[in-house]
């Protein structure tokens, strides 16, 4: 399905801006009511101010003219640069940039939480993330983002998310979730930059164009659709190879410079504690009581004065 006036049509994207732009407003009007309402409340660093407008500013290139466009109809080259930003820029700078406040906001609904505490372990991070890369560019959702807004704007989210799983046991910021040691991190980021590159060498080495929807990439890009589909195998391998063989480099010069390794573990929040417990509650409501770990021996609450305590969360 070729889209209507060319590769390079201006087309406003109202709902992505509308939606980059409420963000914004959520996240600093949120920031400055906590900081209100709880003195000595940390500040937003500008480290964190700038890693928030990155991801912003990655968001927008994304979803928005002329890349989303051009990801959409013309190009499947444009296509994987366009997964590369949601999966590689936005996640991790959203959550290195988020305040810390409006980051315990946005994990603490139950279903969220429940993800990020199953998919924090590499063993469930690993094989959702793969999942994710490779289903989400299979020819019939690749069709069918082609010719449905919806689709691709699901499609798009699911991406999104894949992102976060891959990056949260990195990065961790997010209340329970405990990152992995030095070595461990880079051992993962190495799992993951190695095992969705097959998909690469499909686009290679394929004798012909495997989606009918890039049949006039030449109009955008100028390559025909085989060549077209071969420089998209070759930036998503090296894209992924490059950004998470770096990142896990400097993760390893960061333990060796700071002895990383022979401490014992991140800081410990009182955010960390809490989100223990909710889990626990949790756990303790869907059975009966004890199987859950959620009370004492005794059937008894085994902090019973958790719920009166300080609710004022440290700086990261």
């Amino acid at each position: 399905m070729i889209a209507t006036g060319g590769p390079y049509a201006w087309r406003p994207h109202a709902l992505a801006w509308l939606v980059l732009v409420a963000v914004v407003a959520v996240t600093v009007a949120g920031h400055r009511r906590y900081r209100r309402r709880t003195p000595g409340a940390a500040p937003w660093p500008r480290r964190q101010v700038a890693a928030f407008a990155g991801a912003l500013f990655g968001a927008a290139v994304a979803f928005t003219w002329p890349l989303a466009d051009v990801a959409a109809h013309w190009s499947l080259t444009v296509l994987v640069i366009q997964r590369l930003i949601l999966v590689l820029a936005i996640p991790p700078l959203l959550l290195l940039g988020l305040p810390y406040d409006m980051l315990q906001r946005v994990t603490r609904p139950a279903p969220i939480d429940a993800c990020i505490e199953r998919c924090r372990r590499p063993v469930v991070a690993v094989p959702v993330f793969l999942v994710i890369m490779v289903g989400t560019l299979t020819t019939p959702l690749v069709e069918a983002q082609a010719s449905s807004v919806v689709v691709r704007g699901l499609v798009d989210l699911v991406v999104l998310a894949a992102g976060f799983v891959l990056w949260i046991p990195v990065i961790g910021r997010v209340p329970g979730v405990t990152r992995l040691r030095p070595v461990g991190r880079f051992t993962y980021l190495v799992i993951q930059s190695v095992l969705p590159a097959f998909l690469s060498f499909v686009y290679i080495f394929a004798r012909r164009p495997l989606y009918s929807t890039y049949e006039h990439s030449h109009l955008a890009v100028g390559m025909r659709p085989l060549n077209d589909q071969q420089i998209a195998g070759f930036v998503s391998k090296l894209g992924m190879l490059f950004v998470l063989l770096t990142v896990g480099a400097v993760v390893l010069n960061r333990a060796q410079r700071l002895d990383e390794q022979s401490t014992e573990e991140d800081p410990l929040l009182w955010a960390d504690v809490e989100r223990q417990f909710e889990r626990a509650d949790r756990r303790g409501a869907r059975g009966p009581v004890g199987a859950g770990g959620a009370a004492g021996p005794d059937g008894s609450d085994p902090v019973p004065e958790r719920r009166d305590r300080d609710k004022h969360d440290p700086a990261p």
